[in-house]
């Protein structure tokens, strides 16, 4: 068996139908109605039928991304398949992870990130911030971009815009207030990135404009019991393992306003001994950015039954 960790996507990889390809498994039809029992809702409705413009709400594709990927991972696990020698998530994902490592039951991860969710959405007005794509360019020149793009407002701005997801070598993806992120791209792109791509998304996420979002959070994280990792999670925040109930709070609480350091993060799961990466959920984002960040490491995508073929084969 070849030494492998399980990643979980986070939002931008949510479609209609996404667990479709699972026809009528019984764990991904149990992991529905756990789900939409946490929230009070048809969860599996939501995901089946859509439309797209209520899955791209992001206080439903945090909960609907959160239930596709444990729904991977226990299909994994019933059908057979092997302990991962560490976990990781993306963003959002992370809370996934802790689902997968036993820290976090669903019941108590689906409440939790729909209220990160509407937290999230409730600190910006919609219009008032936004996302960026730049492609082509190390991170240590956009931030060095964005801090121009700052400077360039005058002393006392209320102007916000900062790197918050190192997603491979050359992208990183911006955040802030949209005149601060339209700013950064323009001055980017003089810089020589190759891309500036604006994200349709309804909020900065991981900017320091989510500090409010992340106090609510951090209230109701403290009513919830946390397990012990049965396996370890490498954390988006401080590229960092913790077993302390407090730690592991306080980690995700820091990850909703602070960067997620994706580049690390795989790096670590390297550090652990892992030579295959595998993205449980829907997509293949972040199978392709194992690849870019680490031609040595090999990663792959679990989402349908197809899928679980071919990884039961690949780690064999």
């Amino acid at each position: 068996m070849m030494s492998f960790a399980f990643v979980f996507p986070g939002q931008g990889s949510q479609s209609v139908g996404m667990l479709d390809g699972w026809g009528d498994h019984p764990v991904v039809a149990q992991t529905l109605q756990e789900a939409s029992d946490a929230l009070g809702e048809d969860v599996g409705a939501l995901i089946k039928e859509g439309p797209k413009e209520a899955l791209a709400l992001t206080t439903n594709t945090q909960p609907v991304m959160l239930v596709a990927g444990v729904a991977a991972w226990r299909v994994w696990r019933a059908e057979g398949g092997a302990a991962p020698v560490a976990l990781a998530g993306h963003s959002l994902g992370e809370y996934s992870a802790l689902v997968a490592a036993g820290v976090l039951t669903l019941a108590q991860a689906a409440p939790l990130v729909r209220l990160r969710a509407a937290a999230m959405q409730e600190a910006v007005p919609v219009g008032t911030g936004a996302m960026a794509a730049i492609l082509g360019m190390e991170a240590s020149k956009v931030i060095a971009g964005c801090a121009e793009a700052l400077a360039s407002f005058g002393p006392g701005t209320t102007e916000v815009v900062e790197a918050v997801n190192f997603n491979d070598p050359i992208q990183t993806v911006i955040a802030g207030t949209k005149a601060g992120v339209d700013k950064a791209c323009e001055v980017l792109k003089a810089a020589g990135a190759k891309r500036a791509l604006l994200l349709p998304v309804s909020a900065p996420f991981h900017s320091s404009l989510m500090k409010p979002a992340a106090e609510k959070l951090r209230v109701a994280l403290a009513d919830v019991a946390l397990a012990a990792p049965q396996i370890p999670v490498v954390n988006n925040v401080d590229v960092a393992v913790q077993q302390d109930a407090d730690a592991i709070r306080d980690a995700l609480y820091r990850q909703a306003f602070g960067p997620v350091r994706w580049v690390e993060c795989v790096q670590a799961l390297k550090g652990h001994g892992v030579t295959h990466i595998i993205e449980s959920g829907p997509g293949k984002v972040l199978a392709g950015l194992t690849k870019r960040i680490d031609p040595e490491l090999v990663g792959a995508a679990l989402f349908d039954s197809a899928t679980l073929a071919e990884t039961r084969e690949l780690l064999a």
